[in-house]
């Protein structure tokens, strides 16, 4: 059978009347002009890089880390080849599967779980990882002889200062990162993939996402954190291509040629102690972040991008911009240079049992190198940032994200296992 959209499945399948009971009655109201809509902001899958790197941030995150559970090489290769092609159908708005949520015959489970039955692509990208433990486990065993092939960017995160970090929330042997400007897109991808991979893998943990934290595009505003301060404004951006060339894309001679092309991926999912900080006065907060909250301007400077003045002094002697700002401390200056592209969103978890919100900040940040970008400027953040009283580093990761898929004889994490 071959890929139609998810709409076009559930019209053509079950007819108006079906579609009514499926998707609701909103769904079958649409004009032609909407029914055509849903392929106007599908992201293409295939190309040099994966989407979901420099991709305009959308609105919504899944992430997830999956432990390999099969020993069998060749049964993890071909959970790769199906997860490549149910995430290029969902990208294209399509089902998971080739024949659909309820296309399929009565008698068997669906190959697509149906949540997302009438949505349009909404921006979904899907982007995977590769973590140190797929190439040797904690005990050293090489499961499925790429061991040689491990990259020597890809070792274990350091312990930094402060770190309270939960075991079971970190590392992993894959990643899939899902966003789209729909949550249910979201969840749908990383549910299917899932259920793709029942018996080769199992969920190791997963984070949901809201309101991006950091714009990836020229083209878009900078938003704000749940601390209410505009972040990310200095983060690279798609249009800066010498920049990600230098900073972000692995080149050849870094490591492994499997990676060429490719990038690391940190995680850390930072708890905000919201209600500490919000009892704090406008003062001490702009102190700390070194940016007006209003604005987003460095202290004493007029406008967002503004570079920072980091060497001015005010009339009492002290620097202009506060010693232990974050934005000092985060700088390229005061870090020989180092840069990320940040990718992060906003969580709330509910709450912690203590009449307090269990929210902050997913980290996300693409990299060539953790040596020279995440690692050093952290151990900075870590000894010295005046926000760590209000922050708590609770879950952390690392992967190799390789190169995108090129065509439809390739998968993803062909390089690494040719």
């Amino acid at each position: 059978m071959s890929p139609v959209s998810r709409r076009a499945l559930v019209i053509g399948g079950l007819g108006a009347a079906g579609a009514v009971g499926a998707v609701g009655a909103g769904a079958a109201l649409m004009t032609a002009g909407e029914a055509a809509a849903p392929f106007s902001d599908a992201v293409p899958f295939h190309g040099p890089q994966q989407a979901g790197i420099v991709t305009p941030a959308q609105d919504r995150l899944h992430f997830v880390a999956f432990d390999v559970v099969t020993k069998d090489r060749e049964r993890l290769i071909k959970l790769l080849k199906d997860w490549t092609a149910a995430a290029t159908r969902m990208t294209a708005g399509q089902d998971a599967g080739e024949v659909g949520a309820v296309a399929g015959i009565p008698e068997a489970p669906p190959d697509d779980t149906g949540e997302a039955i009438g949505l349009p692509p909404s921006a979904l990208t899907l982007t995977i990882g590769f973590g140190p433990t797929l190439f040797r486990t904690a005990d050293g065993r090489d499961r499925f002889g790429l061991a040689a092939r491990q990259p020597s960017a890809l070792t274990a995160l350091p312990r930094f200062t402060g770190d309270t970090l939960d075991a079971g929330l970190s590392d992993g042997d894959i990643a899939i990162q899902a966003c789209a400007n729909d949550p249910q897109v979201a969840v749908h991808a990383i549910r299917n993939l899932a259920r793709i991979g029942m018996g080769v893998v199992s969920v190791r943990w997963s984070q949901l996402g809201f309101g991006r934290t950091s714009s990836t595009s020229t083209g878009q505003a900078t938003p704000r954190n749940l601390f209410g301060f505009k972040d990310g404004t200095r983060n690279l951006k798609a249009e800066q291509e010498d920049l990600l060339r230098e900073h972000l894309w692995v080149q050849p001679g870094d490591g492994p040629d499997w990676m060429n092309g490719g990038s690391y991926l940190v995680t850390r999912k930072i708890r905000m102690l919201i209600e500490t900080w919000d009892r704090s006065p406008l003062a001490e907060q702009e102190a700390i972040v070194g940016r007006h909250k209003g604005n987003g301007a460095p202290i004493g400077l007029a406008d967002e991008f503004d570079e920072p003045d980091l060497t001015s002094v005010g009339d009492d002697g002290e620097p202009i911009m506060p010693r232990v700002a974050h934005v000092r401390l985060a700088h390229p200056d005061t870090n020989n240079g180092a840069r990320m592209l940040r990718r992060g969103y906003n969580f709330v978890d509910g709450s912690d049992g203590l009449g307090r919100l269990n929210a902050g900040l997913f980290f996300i940040a693409y990299q060539r190198d953790p040596a020279k970008a995440f690692i050093p400027v952290q151990r900075s953040l870590a000894a010295q940032d005046e926000l760590n009283e209000y922050i708590r580093h609770v879950s952390s990761g690392l992967f190799a994200c390789p190169p995108g898929v090129t065509g439809a004889g390739d998968f993803w994490g062909s390089g690494l296992f040719a």
